[in-house]
């Protein structure tokens, strides 16, 4: 039986344009573009995760609005519960820890990258409401 893996994602926005990053080569899902984040801990909020993981990974400060989208995905490393959230930039800009590559894209921009699989149905929602980003 696979394992469940509940993680969380930043949809963040700034000046109408969406944060995307990508993901090592040297890691699952090699090169494939992903809304930053990771997995939740056994004692976290999936609001706390994703203030924790934002901080690590890229070292900036986030506020995180209403969820965007909750997708169910089955890998074959096992099965990820991803939970994306809106969020804003308080703080700093993104530093390159985790990933390889980042780029601000507007909602209707970005079909055109490679996503994981279990970021498409939050790539769809955002480019069905382009326009209405809370930031």
């Amino acid at each position: 039986m696979k394992k469940n893996i509940h993680v969380v994602g930043a949809v963040i926005t700034k000046n109408g344009k969406i944060l995307c990053a990508q993901r090592g080569f040297e890691k699952a899902l090699p090169g494939l573009w992903e809304f930053p984040g990771g997995k939740i801990e056994s004692e976290e909020t999936p609001q706390q995760a994703l203030e924790r993981e934002i901080q690590e990974e890229m070292h900036i400060e986030i506020g995180i609005g209403e969820q965007v989208e909750h997708t169910v995905y089955e890998y074959d490393f096992g099965i990820v519960h991803l939970t994306t959230f809106y969020c804003r930039l308080v703080k700093g800009e993104p530093v390159l820890t985790e990933h390889i590559a980042i780029q601000w894209l507007k909602p209707l921009e970005l079909e055109r990258l490679e996503w994981a699989p279990a970021d498409i149905p939050a790539i769809e929602k955002l480019a069905r409401d382009a326009g209405q980003l809370p930031y």
